[in-house]
């Protein structure tokens, strides 16, 4: 018997050691693994927000819809040109060299474009508008624009073949009535379409710019270097389609007093500054015209965005995406909007290294789509969202920040649940579930920070989570980390769990500035 008592009481220690090791401080972790669990797509949408039925669809852009009686073929060569003119009378052109200068008086003009120079010119006034199609055209100018159009009407740009223009690093003999400020520049209207390229130069200032707008129908324009803006212009910049490559030492795509529509097209940009900005200051004393509506408003397309001391999208009005596929890498802000920013729907990938991820100093309202956030500033308050103390609404979609810390969606116009909590640890999956084994979140951290913010409809009142971490994910599918298929298991518990029973729970993480509008 004393044996025996013996044995049981080593026994008793033993397993006592086991369970203060697996129970200790030290150890976050307990050995509790999840079993298998079936990751879902679920992605709701509330009602949509904001701009969501402008495409700026005008007839009159449309190239098909014009007429043209009369064709003018120009063929640059190495120092001269070859000009085809059925009415010298009404369109006069003048060459010196390969500088070509075209005066046209009357409408419905046609002017096929083609040849190479490595020191010319294209120059063009008119006072209605005309088609200029480019063909196979390469003009180097050492000493002004490519092209420059002193036209204040429509001009359609049909890109046939391979096109190349190379302004000058400084321009002379440009009147002092005149402006000329990219390689390719225009008083009026661009309409560009067509199955071409354009290849852009920009030594000066500009890439492309116009004092009016410019419409990308089609075509692929690549502006490989600008001393300012790859694309700039004065009213509106319009995208349907096509693709834009712009490197740019300022923004890739301005506009300067209007608004920016993008309904498709594939985007890649590289800026020092912004990526894409509507850049009218409205709240400035000296530019104090209120009509002027510097709003961006994405419909479509898919971006690949990076700045290197600027911020990704910028809106001085309000911003609005209802659809694309968005790809940020930011200095700055990754979306930021002076107006109210809102989220109808997409897939918006932000990554700032200096400041917030999404920021907006009205608010943000978000009802759809997958939105990720992340700002990795550890020594000042960026948060994964920022909405300046004003209303953050969540009636629908995905969204999920992880930074130093964020806003809070308001209580009092929110729909969907959301969960705060700390960071886990870099490059680990992190999973939520329900105590019955229903998965609400997996994701694979990037990075490790102070504060994640998560929400989803999967989040359901009145259920009880756990928090996973580590694991592994077999058969899924995942876009920036964050899994819509698969299954997950072998994640170890943290120990955190959470009951839903408000709009917003909180079991970890830290709020950013908050003012009257109450936070959660």
């Amino acid at each position: 018997m004393k044996y025996l008592t013996l044995k049981q009481a080593a026994l008793f220690t033993m397993v006592l050691a086991m369970y203060t090791a697996c129970s200790s401080d030290d150890n976050n972790e307990s050995i509790t693994l999840s079993e298998d669990v079936t990751i879902t797509d679920t992605n709701t949408t509330g009602t949509p927000e904001g701009d969501t039925d402008n495409n700026g669809a005008d007839e009159d852009d449309l190239v098909e819809n014009a007429t043209f009686e009369n064709t003018i073929k120009i063929v640059f060569s190495e120092s001269s040109v070859t000009v085809t003119n059925p009415v010298p009378d009404d369109v006069v052109i003048t060459q010196d060299g390969a500088d070509v200068t075209v005066n046209s008086s009357i409408s419905k003009v046609a002017y096929e474009v083609s040849g190479t120079t490595t020191d010319g010119m294209l120059k063009m006034y008119s006072d209605k508008k005309f088609k200029l199609s480019l063909t196979d055209l390469s003009i180097t100018n050492t000493d002004g624009p490519a092209i420059n159009i002193q036209s204040s009407k429509t001009i359609f740009v049909i890109l046939e073949g391979t096109n190349n223009l190379t302004d000058a690093a400084t321009y002379s003999d440009i009147p002092d009535d005149e402006d000329a400020k990219a390689t390719f520049f225009s008083e009026g209207q661009l309409v560009f379409s067509g199955s071409g390229t354009l290849n852009v130069a920009g030594q000066y200032k500009h890439g492309i710019a116009s004092d009016d707008y410019i419409r990308v129908i089609s075509g692929t324009i690549t502006v490989s270097e600008a001393a300012s803006d790859g694309l700039h212009t004065n009213d509106y910049i319009i995208v349907d389609g096509g693709t834009l490559n712009l490197t740019a030492d300022s923004d890739g795509m301005d506009c300067e007093e209007g608004y920016i529509i993008i309904n498709d097209g594939t985007f890649n940009i590289n800026a020092v500054d912004d990526g894409i900005a509507a850049s009218y200051d409205i709240d400035d004393e000296d530019e104090p015209d209120e009509s002027i509506t510097p709003n961006v408003t994405i419909n479509g397309g898919t971006f690949t965005i990076t700045t290197s001391e600027g911020e990704g999208i910028e809106s001085k009005g309000i911003m609005t995406i209802n659809d694309g596929t968005i790809n940020i890498n930011a200095y700055d802000d990754g979306l930021n909007a002076i107006g109210h920013l809102y989220i109808n729907g997409g897939n918006t990938y932000v990554y700032s290294t200096l400041n917030d991820a999404i920021d907006s100093n009205t608010g943000i309202t978000v009802t759809g789509g997958t939105t990720i956030g992340i700002a990795i500033r550890k020594d000042e308050p960026d948060g994964s969202f920022d909405t300046d103390d004003n209303t953050f609404k969540i009636t629908g979609g995905t969204i999920l920040g992880l930074a130093l810390n964020s806003s809070f969606p308001t209580t009092s116009v929110s729909t969907q649940n959301t969960v705060v909590f700390d960071g886990t640890s870099a490059n680990s999956l992190l999973n939520i579930q329900s105590e019955d084994g229903t998965e609400a979140l997996t994701y694979l951290v990037p990075y490790k920070v102070n504060t994640i913010i998560y929400s989803n409809a999967k989040l359901v009142t009145g259920t009880t989570y756990k928090i996973y971490t580590g694991g592994s994910v077999s058969n899924g599918t995942e876009v920036n980390g964050l899994y819509t298929s698969g299954t997950y298991t072998g994640g170890s518990d943290t120990g955190n769990e959470f009951t839903v029973n408000s709009t917003v729970t909180q079991i970890g993480g830290d709020l950013g500035p908050t003012g009257d509008n109450g936070g959660r």
